[in-house]
């Protein structure tokens, strides 16, 4: 009975602590959400139920484009930032010199703002931009990067360049806290290095890896402010992304529409997630 209380006595505390975030969360979270939802089941016009909204927003192009791009970048951008800073990790475990250096190189992007990285893009990628006039120096043509196919390849290299020092981190906690005495074992059975590279590294950062995986789809969807302030309003065709698409619903005060937009990316966003987890679950079952 006293155990009872103590743990009782525990949880109040607990939740003592977490009431402000809770109640920040709750009022400027999950209630607008919420709202969101049920305006994108309202005519825009007379205000009752429907679902003409979801309706044209399937048939419109711009969303279906807006849609496909941001599925594209997804696709292209998680695979490449979780298989670098995978390796980056790997090698920054090891003694090599200039670890330190590098290990504080690749934290920087974090924590400059976010108009700096912005600034710093448009000088590489502009028409007189720095990667223009090294191309002009060799005599190569001029080439408008945000007015091109390209555009999507210089988004896709913002978002790694600007998130990769987070998993980076990620990845190198998740490293040392596997135990040395494993890889001691193993160098004693004369375990290849690919074998312990697939037999325990990545064995034990099962976890770890679900986590950069996680976060890296959901910072993929958030990539509209670089993306807003390189190339505007109505970027090229292949950088046209959701987050371009409700802020122009935003402009036109199409909220309900806008409303139906948000609803569906973030039930993809979920449809996602939820796979990540069985995928991770049944991988750690097949593990065991």
């Amino acid at each position: 009975m006293h155990r009872i209380r103590i743990v009782h006595k525990e949880w109040l505390v607990a939740l003592g602590f977490l009431a402000p975030s809770l109640i920040g969360f709750l009022l400027f979270y999950v209630l607008p959400f919420g709202q969101s939802v049920l305006l994108s089941f309202q005519d825009r016009f007379d205000q009752h139920p429907t679902l003409m909204n979801y309706a044209e927003l399937l048939q419109s192009s711009s969303f279906r484009k807006a849609a496909a791009n941001s599925l594209l970048f997804t696709g292209i951008s998680v695979p490449i930032i979780v298989i670098l800073s995978l390796a980056i990790a790997l090698m920054l475990n090891k003694r090599v010199f200039g670890r330190r250096a590098m290990r504080t190189a690749y934290v920087l992007p974090l924590v400059v703002p976010v108009a700096s990285l912005v600034l710093l893009w448009q000088i590489l990628f502009d028409w007189n931009g720095t990667i223009n006039a090294v191309c002009s120096h060799f005599g190569l043509e001029r080439v408008d990067w945000m007015q091109s196919d390209a555009a999507m390849w210089v988004v896709i290299l913002m978002y790694v360049w600007k998130n990769l020092g987070y998993n980076v981190i990620l990845f190198l906690a998740g490293l040392q806290n596997i135990p040395e005495q494993y890889y001691e074992i193993a160098n004693l059975e004369g375990a290849s290095p690919l074998r312990k590279l697939f037999g325990i590294t990545f064995v034990y950062l099962t976890p770890t890896t679900f986590l950069v995986l996680l976060m890296s789809v959901v910072n993929s969807f958030k990539v509209f402010r670089e993306t807003y302030l390189v190339a505007g309003a109505y970027p090229h065709d292949r950088i046209y992304m959701l987050q371009h698409y409700m802020n122009n619903m935003f402009l036109s005060l199409d909220i309900e529409k806008l409303s139906a937009a948000a609803t569906l990316m973030a039930a993809a966003v979920l449809i996602l997630v939820f796979v990540l987890f069985r995928v991770e679950r049944a991988f750690r079952s097949f593990m065991e």
